[in-house]
């Protein structure tokens, strides 16, 4: 973060919490549940490790975690309303020209089985097959950071087919299985549909060739997508003749093929990779929709680690003429939502949900989206801000935020014992 003065930083957060609380407080009907919501930004923003009900009701000044609960359990209000301003505020700040979409998921690990969508299964977070819930995400990643702008639970068939399950975690009717490609093309849909502009979508294997590409075809939108080395590739109409799996024609390219690009910086300087990329066809973007027009490429990125010559591959889709550092970019910002995950996760209590149903899953992680983008917000503020003071330490801006409450009596925030309830 470029530097400002402490003095204008505590100033930006400040402003910017006291209107984000003010729009969040047009979700709810009463105004107790309101203030509850505000509660819970002040909660996972503040400097506690846990981020729990009664760690959020201790830093509230609440005698119990009741407010904390009934915000996101037995109130009334629209976890997708929340999601979709979530979305449209961070894009205010965060909209730029080649934005990328990047879908990925996440686990929670969890005890027991009752919380919704549990069981065993592989997650990426612990490695193995662990007892965790999976969550698929929509990041915004462009020049001006990265924010969380959609997200679903996924539901394993066990679930969807068991209505005792079903019903004690008030999983809604109308959710039937969907696998998580499926829930990605419907994040990709309501992007679409909402008009958020972004020029790229990147995603790991499990996301890659099928479907969303041809959704994203259709839509105009250029993609790299994780593919898997027994994929089959082949080139036509005037490209030079390759035909193989994705491994058979890495391992087939000259020396001369290979190219060290940077996909960003990482926490070490810049990530060096060698880099392959084999055009595969040049079409039309009327072949796919009427409304398009331009010649697009076909192809195959192929990414080689430097100390082991490990390979991944990706199935990429670009305007003809893309050059491959455009490309490697693309896949480079897939790294952002990683990190969005570890810091959302560490700072903000990601995966400190303590509900078990279905909205109460969706509510937390709305909220927690929330404050991760209003972050974002302040840091591209930041950024741009003119001043140029000395570098502040953004890891110690989350120790600061404690002493914000002083500065906060104007906030929308009800009293303590506002519209709580006693322990069940």
């Amino acid at each position: 973060m470029t530097g400002v003065a402490i003095e204008q930083m505590l100033e930006l957060w400040c402003v910017e919490l006291r209107q984000v609380k003010a729009h969040l407080q047009s979700l709810f009907a009463h105004p107790s549940i309101a203030a509850s919501a505000a509660a819970f930004l002040d909660g996972v923003l503040g400097p506690e490790r846990r981020k729990t009900g009664w760690m959020r009701a201790e830093a509230a000044g609440d005698p119990g975690p009741w407010r904390q609960q009934a915000v996101l359990g037995r109130s009334h209000w629209d976890a997708d309303a929340l999601r979709d301003m979530v979305r449209d505020y961070a894009l205010e700040t965060l909209a730029a020209p080649e934005a990328v979409l990047v879908l990925d998921e996440t686990g929670f690990l969890k005890q027991g089985q009752r919380s919704c969508g549990v069981g065993r299964q592989y997650t990426g977070s612990a490695g193995k097959i662990a007892n965790c819930q999976i969550g698929v995400f929509a990041a915004y990643v462009s020049d001006k950071g990265c924010a969380f702008i959609d997200r679903q639970l996924y539901l394993p068939k066990d679930w969807i087919n068991d209505a005792i399950r079903r019903q004690a975690a008030q999983v809604p009717d109308s959710i039937g299985f969907v696998t998580k490609p499926e829930i990605a093309a419907q994040m990709i849909a309501r992007a679409l549909a909402a008009g958020v502009p972004f020029d790229w979508v990147a995603a790991d294997t499990i996301y890659g060739v099928g479907a969303i590409e041809m959704q994203l075809r259709r839509a105009g939108k250029g993609y790299v997508l994780g593919a898997h080395a027994t994929d089959q590739f082949s080139s036509w109409i005037d490209k030079p003749e390759v035909a193989g799996t994705a491994e058979q024609i890495a391992q087939a390219l000259s020396p001369e093929g290979w190219t060290r690009l940077s996909a960003g910086d990482g926490t070490k300087g810049a990530r060096l990779y060698d880099w392959a990329y084999v055009e595969l066809a040049d079409l039309r973007a009327e072949e796919y929709n009427k409304d398009l027009t331009g010649l697009w490429t076909r192809g195959l990125l192929i990414r080689r680690t430097i100390a082991d010559e490990d390979l991944a591959f990706f199935s990429t889709w670009c305007p003809a003429g893309t050059p491959v550092e455009t490309l490697v970019r693309v896949e480079g910002q897939r790294w952002a939502i990683e990190d969005a995950f570890e810091t959302a996760k560490t700072e903000l209590g990601l995966t400190h949900n303590e509900t078990r149903s279905w909205h109460g899953w969706h509510r937390h992680v709305s909220l927690v989206m929330l404050a991760f983008a209003m972050m974002a917000v302040v840091r591209e503020r930041a950024n741009s801000h003119p001043s140029p003071q000395k570098r502040s330490d953004e890891a110690r801006l989350q120790h600061w935020y404690a002493g914000l409450s002083r500065k906060s009596a104007a906030w929308p925030h009800a009293s303590s014992n506002a519209g709580s309830s006693p322990p069940s």
